[in-house]
């Protein structure tokens, strides 16, 4: 089982996010500082502005959302779960890619961490 955390913005929206539009069940909440959450052999923190995760590092960088670093859900039916998602008011970053392993999109969370959606060829 892999564990990924996330930098977010707003820790109940991200909950929200990924347990309602892509199926993650959350297992844990620490108030607005973090949740955890699974969704098959991934578990997923999110952690928020209070978590000891966003502190400052030594030189002064802080930890944010975004980047081009992501966690990857697969799905059987790509083009219904965009237009799911879609219709339900999420962003994506780009339109579907067709590639040698498979078709791939970049859905935005509510930080704007991508969360690249996959399905096999």
């Amino acid at each position: 089982m892999a564990t990924v955390r996330m930098i977010v913005i707003d820790v109940d929206a991200a909950v929200a996010f990924y347990r309602d539009a892509l199926g993650f069940t959350l297992q844990d909440q620490y108030g607005a500082a973090m949740a955890m959450m699974a969704h098959d052999d991934l578990t997923l923190g999110v952690a928020g502005p209070l978590a000891s995760a966003s502190r400052p590092m030594p030189d002064g960088a802080c930890p944010v959302p975004g980047g081009w670093r992501r966690i990857v859900v697969t799905t059987a039916d790509i083009a219904a779960n965009v237009a799911r998602l879609t219709a339900a008011g999420h962003r994506f970053g780009n339109s579907i890619v067709n590639g040698p392993g498979g078709q791939q999109v970049l859905l935005e969370d509510p930080s704007g961490n991508p969360v690249e959606l996959f399905q096999p060829a």
